[in-house]
């Protein structure tokens, strides 16, 4: 709690002290928490603004907090956008407080109809943050991000919504790729395990059944019972391979695996999964749309 207030009392020393005057020349300055996010603001935002992300590859957001060092871009930025829905959850207070000062902090989770949402009794938002692993979702969130951008950027809005546009092409193509690469996969065969509840939303778009060993923030434990009754699922269910996830330790899986080996039954590990983070920057899975396509084909070569 101390450190929050710390964080809370640089950025407003720092905010009250920024200069209001800005070039009129000069780019938007843009900070963004996941990289999911920042992926997108990119494509959107182009070489028009300046995007800063707080969470590279591998980074868990439920976990993450922010360092001294994020201050100076919090406080420099024109407009922050952030997953909201709890899913940042140590600098959801911060963001909240933020707004109040004024601040330009946008949560595009608020973008969505809450009709869409899944809901979780165990969460403190009451639904569940992953939006992204809906296709859909990001098509309109995509719509919502390029709007308020044209709204505090307006020298540069035919540019934002062609960009936009570009994108939301590249999304409906995604989606096609997706939907192509599944069919491949008898529905029966359709069981994801994953270290933690993060895939409801893509369960739900390409009829998975999706069981997570975590709930869904990463800071919930998983303990000995939770284990021993998703290893008895693996066996009821006959599922060959269980996911790791790129920002969750490896071991709440092993220990899994192991739990299925002691009962005289074998899982294989399929692979790892990228879920509340990107691949690392440069590659094709550090894109929204390469992870996604990697996920599918990860996922879909170690279940058939």
């Amino acid at each position: 709690m101390h450190k929050k207030l710390m964080l809370l009392l640089l950025i407003f020393t720092f905010f009250s002290c920024k200069k209001e005057v800005k070039d009129k020349n000069q780019k938007l300055q843009v900070v963004t928490t996941t990289s999911m996010i920042t992926d997108m603001v990119k494509n959107i935002g182009g070489d028009l603004i300046e995007v800063e992300g707080l969470m590279g590859s591998g980074v868990d957001p439920h976990l993450y907090k922010a360092s001294e060092g994020d201050v100076s871009k919090l406080v420099n930025a024109d407009v922050i956008f952030y997953n909201g829905l709890h899913l940042e959850g140590k600098l959801v207070e911060v963001f909240e407080k933020m707004k109040h000062q004024d601040i330009n902090t946008i949560a595009i989770g608020k973008s969505l109809d809450k009709n869409t949402l899944i809901g979780s009794d165990y969460f403190a938002s009451n639904y569940d943050p992953h939006i992204w692993f809906s296709v859909e979702n990001w098509k309109i969130i995509t719509t919502f991000v390029t709007h308020k951008l044209t709204e505090i950027d307006p020298k540069n809005t035919e540019a934002f919504k062609t960009n936009g546009k570009i994108y939301l092409a590249k999304l409906d193509e995604l989606e096609n790729k997706l939907k192509n690469t599944i069919a491949s996969l008898p529905k029966e065969k359709r069981i994801l395990v994953t270290a933690h509840d993060a895939f409801s939303y893509f369960g739900k778009a390409y009829d998975f059944e999706v069981v997570g060993l975590q709930g869904l923030s990463t800071a919930t434990e998983a303990g000995v019972q939770d284990v021993q009754k998703l290893a008895n699922f693996i066996i009821e269910k006959k599922v060959k391979a269980i996911f790791v996830e790129s920002s969750v330790p490896k071991r709440t899986i092993e220990a899994l695996q192991a739990a299925v080996k002691s009962k005289n039954h074998e899982v294989t590990i399929g692979g790892t999964l990228f879920s509340d983070a990107l691949g690392n920057a440069g590659t094709k899975e550090g894109t929204y749309i390469g992870m996604f396509e990697y996920n599918v084909n990860t996922i879909i070569n170690a279940l058939k």
